[in-house]
């Protein structure tokens, strides 16, 4: 049968689309075991890396592959032991082959692999290849059918070699988009543990991301509003302050020179300003077209809370300590904290000796300025 029908037959031109859809959404890639065995008229399939040191990745397998909790370390020596993998190798790395073309009938009857392993998961014949992947890694694709459906056809292997170098293709795909979701999440993991708030915006103010802190400002401020999913701010002639910085930003990430201002401040009522900065976010440019940019605001709250356990982990304070110490971060006077804390100013002056000592500061201005940048202030996490 020639290579181009091959590729019309249904099963196969639906299992490579498969693949790269598994590949773009990991979601899919569950059940991927058994769209493979299903296109190949099997009962199995099993897709596993085999790595330094004897270290195996079962990447997914059809369910009547899977062992119970008590057999695991049984499995788990059988998957690194494994007869075919071993021969493939040495008879070829992404080249199709069959179980008759590594082991005799003689081996399959004395052989331990085909008698305690393969015989208690219903395996007789296998189609299949090993590949090069990631990291020095060996890939192996593994088809299997019971004895009496068979060993497998020419026409079979011929499928299984078209469908090979698609499925090579998507798992270095899958791999590095693995990669870049894993710098995506730890970016903004990042972001959400700052003790400042971060947005990222268009040159209108539309919010397209936002960390906790920021969604945590805007709740609590009422200085910061969204209007219809753009940033603004109370009252309006410092709303227009913003929307002039914001442009000016987005100039400059269009590559245009923009004039100097990156920073506001944003008056409370009975409390200290929260600070504003804004900072261009150039496009960066693909193969698949450029991205368009943006801004990253920045917001602070002076008078947001420290952790008082991040600063007793620093500095061994106590709890009492650590309390003082996170109001003295916080720009708190030594009489408010007496009064907030209900004790007496003695006692405060006492628990600052202290701090002072533990911080190795030697005036409370400096242990002050050491505190509020020694931890993040308390965030949604």
């Amino acid at each position: 049968m020639p290579s181009q029908e091959l590729y019309e037959t249904p099963s196969v031109s639906g299992l490579v689309a498969h693949l790269y859809d598994a590949a773009i959404d990991d979601t899919l890639w569950s059940g991927t075991a058994t769209r493979i065995a299903e296109s190949f008229r099997s009962t199995s399939t099993v897709l596993k890396l085999h790595g330094d040191g004897a270290r195996v990745n079962l990447l997914e397998c059809t369910d009547n592959l899977m062992v119970s909790e008590r057999e695991q370390a049984w499995a788990d020596d059988w998957h690194r032991k494994d007869l075919w993998v071993e021969r493939s190798v040495a008879y070829g790395m992404s080249r199709i082959i069959t179980d008759q073309d590594l082991v005799t009938p003689e081996e399959q009857a004395r052989s331990g692999f085909y008698q305690e392993w393969l015989r208690r998961l219903d395996i007789h014949h296998m189609l299949g290849a090993v590949f090069s992947a990631a990291d020095g890694a060996i890939g192996v694709l593994g088809i299997h059918r019971p004895q009496g459906a068979g060993a497998y056809s020419p026409t079979e292997r011929r499928q299984a070699a078209l469908v090979l170098p698609h499925l090579q293709r998507a798992l270095r795909l899958g791999q590095r988009f693995a990669a870049v979701s894993q710098s995506h999440d730890a970016a903004l993991e990042a972001l959400d543990r700052l003790d400042t708030g971060v947005l990222m915006v268009d040159g209108a103010g539309r919010v397209i991301q936002a960390s906790s802190m920021a969604e945590r400002l805007l709740r609590e401020n009422a200085e910061l509003v969204l209007v219809r999913g753009r940033l603004a701010l109370n009252p309006p002639a410092l709303h227009d302050s913003l929307l002039s910085l914001v442009q000016g930003a987005m100039a400059t990430a269009r590559g245009r020179i923009a004039k100097s201002g990156a920073a506001l401040s944003i008056p409370r009522p009975h409390r200290m300003p929260l600070a504003l900065e804004v900072a261009p976010m150039r496009p960066t440019v693909s193969a698949f077209g450029e991205q368009r940019p943006a801004v990253l605001v920045f917001i602070r709250d002076p008078e947001a809370p420290i952790a008082v356990a991040r600063l007793r982990e620093l500095f061994s304070l106590t709890q009492t300590e650590g309390v003082v110490a996170s109001a003295l971060g916080r720009g708190a006077s030594l009489e408010d904290i007496a009064a907030n804390m209900g004790i007496g100013l003695a006692t405060v002056r006492s628990h600052l000796k202290r701090i002072l000592a533990k911080t190795g500061t030697h005036r409370q201005a400096e242990a002050v300025a050491l505190l509020a940048r020694s931890v993040s202030t308390v965030s949604n996490h």
